[in-house]
């Protein structure tokens, strides 16, 4: 049994407990525990058995090339958990394609340390390279091992994996599910399951259906309803902008001039979140101009990209509206041609009109962004025809860190070569650019014709790569410590033209609200369109907002605090959304229901929708 501890096997298993042990600190808070001999370790020492048994020659070869795929599987996650705050599975594969786009807000979560881990596979190949002169080592790695030994080993592993595995298969927590199955069990888990979601008959799903599930109370006479009628819509969207953001001042500065007279002039609703997944940018896209959730796996742009889905600007195009998108960037970046072809825009905008002008990060800046629109828009308002404009913008996108020549403000010197100061200067320069298309806006008169709704699509600060200094500075512009429920919180404005009595909406929203309140103010009605949103205008004494992707499956925000889900309801947390963190718990088991019950109908819905048809493409 001795020459067990002096052998391959246990050497390179030994290399693979210090990198779970590494891994374990990153991607869960209680770090790393004697969990990881019940859950990791069997399955490594699975891995390393199947080489023993079944490499009949170079098998210290398999065993590095073993090493080295478990590494990077290790690395890999650690890299995205750092980016997204989100345990990867495989169903992230379909990005890979968007790294390259990506890559610079990639490296910015690198941390140089985190090459160590493969420092085993280059230690153990000079060590084969020299092993006729380290004689210890080449003892250990040409003993031979029992197959007896392995395969008491195997067995005694796949017994542990199975039974680490078999009693969270429901938890709805994906990092408290990864946690208890250990990571390359729930890794593996993930890749062999083929359980899907019960799918609710189209014919059970309609609007009272969901109206009851959202608590939603009846309305008869909507207020605002037509206030707009007839007017452009211009809906942009706010790059990683976050609501904390808003009215912010650093030693007297403010970081945003324009949206700060934006809000003092439109109704401003600061008690608004992202409702996101795994599309980031684009899902957000998909979520103001449908009123449905973001699919569980993949997003939306590609998950529901064939379907023929029910929109906004469907609705506007049968007012008479020409409906189109403006993006700096390649239209083919997250299958966004495909997004658009199923909400119906007429046409888009991207890299190929903007010409790179100005370019950094992913395309032409915010500011050629804005005056190139201002010039379209202008030639339709010339033309006598309505229009809804998307706008996205993209200069403010991580790693946030843009070219000298944009700054427009100077920070004290504690914010010099931060990530959280880096943030500030580039959603300044945002706010710059945004300041320009407004006044550009009104000098053209679309103005005071248009509905304009501003809005973040997602959060900008990662909550997991924060560096002590960073989370110290956040703590500072706070007042408490920087936490989920600050992360998900964006912004909504909506400003223009017929906005005669401005005030601060304290009522709760969620990206999913968008359409509808915008279709409510246009006059458009919703009662043959099945949607999850509601109006913010007429439903403002509660409001039920699930979460998905970015917060465990079944997190949701009610009207005071974010409830983030456990392995089930019973072991979630809160957050109140005002003040510090500490209340009473609000948040009910019927709510974490309702929320469940609500993605689900979502999913069904969607789903069962039709796919386009071939005139459609």
């Amino acid at each position: 049994m001795a020459s067990l501890f002096r052998n391959r096997l246990f050497l390179f298993s030994a290399c693979m407990m210090i990198k779970v042990s590494v891994a374990w600190t990153i991607l869960f808070e209680t770090g790393p525990s004697l969990r990881i001999l019940l859950t990791e370790v069997p399955f490594i020492l699975i891995a390393y058995t199947l080489v023993e048994y079944l490499a009949k020659k170079r098998k210290m070869l398999w065993y590095l090339i073993v090493d080295f795929l478990i590494t990077l599987l290790f690395f890999a996650l650690v890299i995205y958990y750092k980016h997204f705050g989100v345990i990867a599975t495989y169903h992230v594969l379909g990005q890979a394609k968007q790294v390259g786009a990506v890559k610079k807000s990639i490296f910015s979560v690198i941390e140089p340390s985190y090459f160590l881990m493969f420092a085993d596979i280059v230690l153990v190949g000079v060590l084969l390279r020299f092993k006729n002169k380290a004689p210890r080592f080449r003892r250990v790695v040409t003993t031979p091992i029992s197959f007896k030994i392995v395969r008491r080993v195997a067995l005694a592993s796949i017994v542990l994996c199975t039974l680490s595995v078999l009693p969270n298969r429901g938890a709805l927590n994906e990092n408290v599910k990864a946690e208890k199955m250990g990571i390359l069990n729930y890794e593996i888990y993930n890749l062999v399951d083929r359980k899907k979601e019960e799918v609710i008959s189209a014919n059970a799903i309609s609007q009272p259906v969901i109206d009851e599930l959202k608590n939603k109370s009846a309305v008869t006479a909507p207020q605002l309803f037509g206030s707009a009628q007839g007017k452009n819509l211009i809906i942009i969207q706010m790059e990683s902008f976050q609501n904390f953001l808003i009215h912010l001042t650093v030693d007297g500065t403010e970081v945003t001039p324009n949206l700060n007279r934006l809000a003092a002039s439109s109704y401003y609703f600061p008690r608004f979140y992202q409702q996101i997944g795994q599309g980031n940018t684009s899902d957000a896209e998909f979520l103001t101009n449908t009123s449905y959730y973001v699919p569980p796996n993949g997003p939306a742009s590609q998950v529901y990209a064939k379907k023929d889905l029910p929109s906004l600007p469907k609705l506007l195009e049968d007012q008479g509206y020409t409906t189109m998108n403006f993006n700096t960037n390649t239209v083919t970046f997250w299958n966004r041609d495909d997004l658009y072809k199923a909400v119906g825009f007429d046409k888009y905008y991207d890299k190929a009109f903007f010409k790179d002008e100005d370019a950094f990060f992913y395309g032409a800046s915010d500011e050629v962004l804005y005056r190139k629109t201002a010039e379209e828009l202008q030639s339709y308002q010339d033309q006598g025809q309505p229009f809804y404009a998307h706008i996205i913008s993209m200069s403010s996108h991580n790693p946030f860190t843009i070219p000298a020549s944009k700054y427009h403000m100077t920070l004290p010197d504690r914010y010099e070569n931060t990530f959280v100061g880096d943030y500030i200067r580039a959603e300044n320069y945002a706010d710059y650019a945004l300041g320009l298309f407004i006044q550009d806006l009104k000098a053209r008169g679309l103005w005071d014709n248009s509905l304009v709704v501003v809005y973040g699509d997602h959060r900008g600060l990662p909550l997991f790569s924060l560096k002590d200094e960073d989370k110290a500075l956040m703590k500072e512009i706070l007042g408490h410590d920087y936490a989920e429920k600050d992360l998900i919180n964006v912004p909504l404005m909506i400003a223009g033209g017929g906005i005669d009595h401005p005030a601060v909406q304290m009522q709760l929203g969620g990206q999913v609200d968008t359409m509808p309140t915008v279709a409510n103010l246009l006059g458009v009605s919703l009662s043959n369109y099945v949607h999850f949103g509601q109006d913010l205008f007429n439903q403002t004494a509660y409001n039920l907002l699930p979460q998905r992707y970015y917060l465990p499956t079944g997190s949701f925000v009610n009207n005071e605090e974010l409830f983030m889900s456990g392995k089930g309801f019973e072991d979630g947390s809160v957050l109140t959304l005002a003040g510090n963190s500490e209340s009473h718990q609000s948040a009910t088991e019927d709510e974490f229901n309702r929320a469940l019950g609500l993605l689900q109908l979502s999913d069904s819905y969607v789903s069962q929708l039709p796919d386009r048809t071939e005139e459609e493409e």
